[in-house]
């Protein structure tokens, strides 16, 4: 099958699955004439800057990830004034071709999604549509999700390999755990796979299990623990650490090795003999959802994982249809080093009823106010906002953006 003809089959079964009479996708499409004389005048693209309030330490593959990081944004103006962002790294040339265009004239009916030179990078399209349309983006893209979504901290990284805290490591992760607390959570993710690069591997291994065992005792049950190794295990390793840490309940496994429909099913097996529920999960370096299409047929994997940005939201709606094929797969989006990441999985955890849970690298900003989102008891909630619900403080934007480029038509 074409990737075209995939992805418009997609998010046909998916509009069927998540709505039934509720057609969003063809609202936009309508009320397309109604906006005709509303274009885009201008886009600046700018860098968004956020930071942590830690600094996040190694995984398995990579060193330390440190307290900062960056979304590359645009910002769309158009002639009634409204206005938009969302995350974007096309290139100038092709915002440029946004310019001057009717601001819902990108919407392709027969294919349910954004038809523009942004590609799958068009967020802010998305945003725009929804603050013309004074709707909510996830109720655009189905509106079928809970009204709360299920939520993880995904920053419990190495810490216990910083220099600074060699010596007091067990300290520093009971006090990471605490933060997560304090700030909503009931779930972690935990990176392992110590031994694949910076320690012996046996050494490496017990620690791993080390980590996980001391945030159980902490955290108490009713805390959900994941893990992810970012391969840095094979089968056999991946089942070592299972037999010490799967009595501690974990809840879900991520890139244990790199994922083959063979392994990911051992892996399954293996699990489902000792009873445990915990779920497989991979798939964040695939490139588009047609990838999965052998994981799923075989039922070889719980959770698929694409990347978010890199999925956008057309893709991540392809990847929840063919999940939706075999009952029981999940989607839950990656997202890492990107706060606008995790308010679009928001927004798609609204709107899809296959979702499993949103992960959240603890990144702020003074320049955006996200007014209405909340974080309580391990779930997010999402405000009944046009758009993504988002606004900038102009102030500072002013004083704390750096402009890369300003189109004006």
């Amino acid at each position: 099958m074409k990737r075209r003809d995939f992805l418009a089959s997609s998010l046909a079964a998916t509009g069927a699955a998540i709505g039934g009479a509720l057609d969003p996708f063809a609202r936009i499409a309508a009320a397309a004439d109604d906006f005709a004389d509303v274009k885009i005048t201008r886009v600046v693209g700018f860098d968004l800057l956020t930071r942590r309030d830690k600094l996040v330490g190694r995984n398995s593959r990579l060193d330390v990830h440190g307290d900062r990081s960056m979304d590359r944004m645009i910002r769309i103006s158009t002639s009634s004034g409204v206005e938009a962002l969302g995350p974007c790294r096309a290139g100038e040339e092709q915002v440029a071709q946004l310019l001057g265009r009717p601001a819902l004239s990108f919407f392709a009916r027969d294919e349910r999604r954004m038809n523009s030179p942004l590609g799958r990078r068009s967020t802010a399209l998305w945003d725009l549509a929804g603050r013309l349309l004074e709707k909510p983006v996830y109720e655009l893209l189905g509106g079928a999700g809970g009204e709360r979504v299920p939520v993880y901290d995904g920053s419990i990284y190495f810490m216990d390999l910083l220099p600074q805290r060699a010596d007091n490591w067990r300290d520093q992760l009971r006090r990471e755990i605490d933060a997560a607390r304090a700030d909503g959570h009931r779930a972690v993710k935990v990176k392992i796979g110590r031994g694949k690069r910076w320690m012996e591997r046996a050494a490496g291994d017990a620690r791993d299990i080390e980590v996980v065992q001391l945030i159980r005792a902490h955290a108490g049950q009713d805390f959900a623990i994941g893990v992810d190794a970012n391969n840095g295990y094979d089968l056999a390793g991946a089942r070592r650490f299972l037999s010490a840490a799967g009595p501690l309940k974990i809840a879900f496994v991520e890139e244990m090795f790199p994922e083959t429909v063979e392994d990911c099913l051992a892996m399954k097996a293996f699990i489902a003999e000792q009873g445990w529920q915990t779920k497989v999960a991979d798939g964040e370096s695939q490139r588009a959802p047609e990838a999965f299409r052998l994981f799923v047929e075989a039922a070889a994997l719980d959770v698929l994982q694409g990347d978010m940005k890199h999925f956008g939201f057309e893709l991540i709606l392809a990847e929840a249809a063919l999940a939706a094929e075999k009952p029981g797969i999940l989607v839950a989006p990656h997202n890492w080093g990107s706060l606008l990441g995790y308010y679009m999985q928001l927004h798609v955890g609204r709107a899809i009823d296959n979702f499993y849970m949103a992960e959240h690298d603890p990144l702020k900003t003074d320049v955006l106010r996200a007014d209405g989102y909340t974080r309580r008891d391990g779930y997010a909630t999402v405000p009944d906002r046009p758009g993504l619900g988002l606004a900038i403080d102009e102030a500072k934007f002013a004083d704390d953006v750096k402009i890369n480029f300003d189109l004006r038509a």
